[in-house]
């Protein structure tokens, strides 16, 4: 299936409710062409977590491609989102972050889907983490704040209680100063505080999908 003229944000949102983002920013959340994908590059100021008896966890969510168990500072990474339709038939766009960290690369994946309830994040490469968010814009910036978190267990999701349902909230805005975009996620959870966290700054632009040519990473399609 051909992905849609409009993206997971704007099906997911009241018409027009994306204008108010700065214009670099409309870019990034609209629609992505046909043929084409988003690329960018840039620096995470710091990601993951000091709390160290959290890595052994972090580790297992790291061989989904969700987290990783680190805690550095100015580690470069890169990003392609890619447009797609799932296997429901659902509005969808792939992302794919490399972390360029000490010991080596590592990628973290997602895919955000219009869901009939609105905006969701599904993490990792398998997907059974899945984060329902509330988009809102203010002062040209997009933030996102989740409203339930739940996951998949022998085919059927199910909801985290909120009393331990870990929360995320990520901002992207556009930075004139440095005429860059910056992005900041925070996972916390209750009496515990913040899990894990980034931020950085980077550029990003839509340009015509190289897959066809050696090191293309594959045209728009479904979530595997």
């Amino acid at each position: 299936m051909t992905p849609s003229a409009r993206s997971p944000y704007e099906a997911s949102t009241r018409p027009g409710a994306l204008d108010a983002l700065h214009p670099r920013l409309r870019g990034y959340f609209g629609a992505i062409p046909a043929g084409h994908v988003g690329r960018g590059t840039g620096v995470f100021d710091v990601v993951g977590t000091p709390r160290r008896w959290m890595w052994p966890l972090l580790a297992w969510f790291a061989r989904d491609a969700v987290m990783a168990p680190v805690w550095e500072r100015d580690v470069p990474f890169t990003v392609e989102n890619r447009p797609a339709v799932d296997r429901e038939g659902r509005i969808a766009v792939l992302a794919r972050r490399t972390f360029h960290f000490r010991s080596g690369p590592w990628v973290m994946q997602d895919a955000i889907t219009a869901d009939a309830d609105g905006l969701a994040d599904h993490l990792g490469r398998s997907g059974r983490l899945v984060a329902a968010l509330d988009v809102a814009v203010a002062d040209g910036a997009l933030r996102l704040v989740s409203t339930r978190v739940s996951f998949r267990v022998l085919g059927r999701m199910l909801r985290l209680p909120a009393a331990v349902a870990p929360r995320v909230v990520l901002t992207e805005r556009y930075d004139p100063g440095i005429d860059r975009q910056r992005v900041s996620l925070t996972l916390s959870a209750p009496l515990v505080g913040t899990l894990y966290r980034y931020e950085g700054s980077f550029v990003h632009g839509v340009v015509p999908d190289d897959a066809d040519a050696p090191g293309g990473t594959g045209g728009p399609g479904r979530r595997p």
